[in-house]
């Protein structure tokens, strides 16, 4: 049964792919550029510094992955929530709810960064730092600790202004902290000489933009959604954190295949050998960041639809997305190819050892962009419809259990190739594991074919 449609609410409308499209753009534009200034930030580190200094800020990467995973799973597991509400026309309640979330997050950033200046150098040698890199980690990890409370706050409102109607802020806030970012960057490694310290505090300042302006504009009173005075609900803090499992699985397990990574390339090539898994895993984030911000910035749409019982428009959604994505996978994994050696080229020159041992690996790691665009997009969708349990899995094999399978047999059986190959053969399995779910699933949710 079809429930009214909330007036005036964008999530509310007939979706064809232009429109479906032009709504999601700036979430994908968001992430793109999200991708674009990261990865211009450890070229920074890499060119400015040493690829040493790259190595150290992958070796605490993991603390990183828990910070943004903590993040994502209160906004997106929160965000499912809130437009389901609003769905439903339960619009107060939404507003409760979400006041509720990000002041949740804000909890859990301040918790993170007590936490880890508290055990700061334990957690550096744990992550298996040598003694080489262990300065270098440390003068990253302390100062973006600080930042960790506006880190989460910036993660909430990215994902939170779409299921406002707002898209278009979460874009111009990114773009404009990202600008920030590269410049100080620049300012506090090439011209005052900080080295990675310099690199932390313009990311953790690119953090603090993003999350002071999306405080002021949710204290307005004239939004779909705004502050009010919280319920302290804890089944909302609950049902966000189950619901959002997926993501916050995806981030530890990303935390703990980074460790794994480091391990073996140290173990086999050293320091050059993080540098180069370094420079793969950045490029990675940046050439999925199309898919991520696709299935971020249609998720409210989902949740909204399936909250207002709109199945067969929820229907036509998901067959638009799921063309959208397939043929997308095919042009980034055709671009991967061609341009692959060059994008390592950005970060080490092609007379380093460095660039020796990644250019070749970027090659076969280039296969696993013809599938995770389907299974990063088939995890979004049930945490938008909900659905944890499902979502979580798909995460958790795509980021964590087939990846440590292929990481404990492939390099044993054919080298450092069977590293690069462990993410391609991971996706690909998953792959499977989301057309499953998808189809068994297809009448229940009205999921399109």
């Amino acid at each position: 049964m079809t429930r009214p449609r909330t007036p005036g609410n964008p999530l509310a409308q007939d979706f064809t792919l232009i429109p479906l499209l032009r709504f999601a753009f700036p979430t994908i534009a968001t992430m793109l550029f999200m991708g674009l200034y990261t990865m211009t930030d450890t070229i920074f580190i890499s060119r400015l510094v040493n690829t040493n200094a790259l190595s150290a800020v992958n070796i605490v990467c993991p603390v990183i992955n828990i910070m943004v995973g903590l993040g994502t799973m209160a906004a997106t597991g929160g965000s499912a929530i809130i437009a389901r509400r609003m769905g439903e026309g339960q619009e107060r309640q939404a507003k409760q709810d979400f006041t509720l979330i990000v002041l949740f997050g804000a909890f859990l950033g301040i918790l993170v960064a007590v936490t880890g200046l508290f055990f700061l150098d334990h957690i550096i040698w744990w992550l298996g730092a040598t003694d080489m890199l262990f300065p270098y980690c440390k003068d990253y990890l302390r100062i973006l600790l600080l930042f960790a409370p506006a880190s989460m706050l910036q993660t909430l409102f990215q994902n939170l202004t779409v299921t406002a109607g707002r898209p278009s802020l979460g874009l111009s806030l990114s773009v404009g902290a990202g600008i920030i970012n590269i410049i100080l960057d620049y300012l506090f490694m090439a011209v005052l000489g900080m080295g990675v310290m310099g690199a932390a505090l313009g990311t953790g300042i690119g953090y603090v933009i993003p999350a002071s302006i999306g405080i002021l504009f949710f204290s307005g009173k004239n939004g779909t959604l705004s502050f009010v005075r919280p319920s302290l609900r804890l089944s909302v803090l609950t049902k966000s954190c189950a619901n959002g499992s997926s993501e916050m699985v995806s981030q530890i397990s990303s935390a703990v295949t980074t460790f794994f990574f480091n391990r073996a390339m140290l173990k086999m090539l050293g320091e050059n050998g993080v540098a180069a898994i370094t420079i793969i895993i950045y490029a990675q984030f940046l050439l999925t960041t199309l898919y991520i911000g696709f299935s971020m910035g249609v998720a409210p749409v989902i949740s909204f639809n399936y909250g207002a019982g709109n199945l067969l428009r929820l229907k036509n959604i998901c067959r638009i997305c799921l063309r959208f994505i397939a043929v997308s996978s095919a042009c980034i994994f055709l671009s991967s190819l061609l341009f692959g050696p060059r994008l390592v080229h950005l970060f080490a020159g092609s007379e380093t050892l460095v660039y020796d041992i990644a250019a070749p690996g970027f090659v076969l790691f280039s296969f696993s962009f013809l599938f995770s665009g389907m299974n990063i997009f088939s995890s979004a969708t049930f945490t938008a419809l909900s659905n944890g349990r499902i979502s979580a899995l798909i995460s958790f094999f795509r980021t964590f259990g087939l990846i440590m399978l292929c990481l404990l047999i492939l390099p044993a059986l054919i080298g450092v190739n069977g590293v690069w190959l462990a993410v391609p053969v991971a996706e690909l399995l998953t792959f499977g594991v989301s057309a499953y779910f998808l189809h068994s699933c297809r009448e229940k949710y009205s999921l399109g074919g």
